[in-house]
């Protein structure tokens, strides 16, 4: 778990940011390669248009192809309820199905959102499938998954508390995580305050830049200038 937990007012700022931005913004630091982070195109937003949601990662491990070894109920390891209390709120709940192909049966849907809502979570996100699309909506629970079921099959969890890997993620209990309809990114805690200033930074540099294109005064000489200034700053 992490020991730099951000103020109530920090998250609410990542909120109001698109995970484009941020991730821009993450690249001037230079902490990780710009092509790792975040996931891969198998993992959409059920509900592109709800807005962006951040929060603690709480993990686990699932299975839904097969019968479970123990348990007949699809709650049967229930004691992973208590492990996602462990986590920070907010929490996003990030699991990983281990069949292949993943996603034979839907982990999470009416019932089991409703349940991580309850337990601070605001968010979802697996490899696998989820459900009940309508019903979880009118939550405002939000859903990041890798496919959609009709059944829960036999989805249970096989073990939690760990790192998971969901859309080519690696994703430890803890992480801080950001996700919104273009995909899902992690964050790293050690600079993680300082990004909402950066983004807006880059914001105001991408409008001046957008106003020149749109502007009368626009030219290959003014546009070069622009796009120098703004790869010197670490913009793309």
């Amino acid at each position: 778990m992490n020991d730099k937990q951000l103020t109530p007012g920090q998250l609410e700022e990542f909120r109001r940011l698109s995970t484009c931005i941020v991730a821009s913004a993450i690249e001037t630091f230079r902490v990780r390669l710009p092509n790792s982070g975040f996931t891969d195109a198998s993992i959409r937003s059920v509900f592109p248009e709800a807005p962006p949601v951040v929060g603690y990662a709480a993990t686990a491990r699932i299975r839904s192809a097969d019968p479970p070894m123990e348990g007949h109920s699809y709650y049967f390891r229930s004691e992973w309820w208590d492990n996602v209390l462990k986590t920070p709120p907010p929490r996003i709940v990030v699991v990983q199905d281990l069949d292949t192909p993943p996603g034979r049966g839907a982990f999470v849907g009416e019932v089991h959102a409703n349940i991580l809502r309850a337990l601070g979570s605001v968010a979802f996100v697996t490899n696998g499938a989820v459900r009940d699309i309508p019903e979880v909506k009118a939550t405002g629970f939000q859903l990041f998954s890798g496919n959609i079921s009709v059944s829960h099959a036999y989805a249970h969890v096989f073990d939690f508390g760990g790192t998971v890997k969901v859309g080519g993620l690696e994703v430890r209990p803890g992480d801080l995580v950001h996700a919104d309809r273009h995909g899902v990114q992690t964050i790293p805690l050690e600079i993680a305050a300082q990004i909402p200033a950066r983004a807006e930074e880059i914001v105001k540099r991408r409008e001046h830049f957008i106003g020149l294109c749109r502007s009368g005064a626009f030219s290959i000489e003014k546009l070069r200038g622009a796009m120098e200034e703004m790869e010197d700053q670490g913009d793309k």
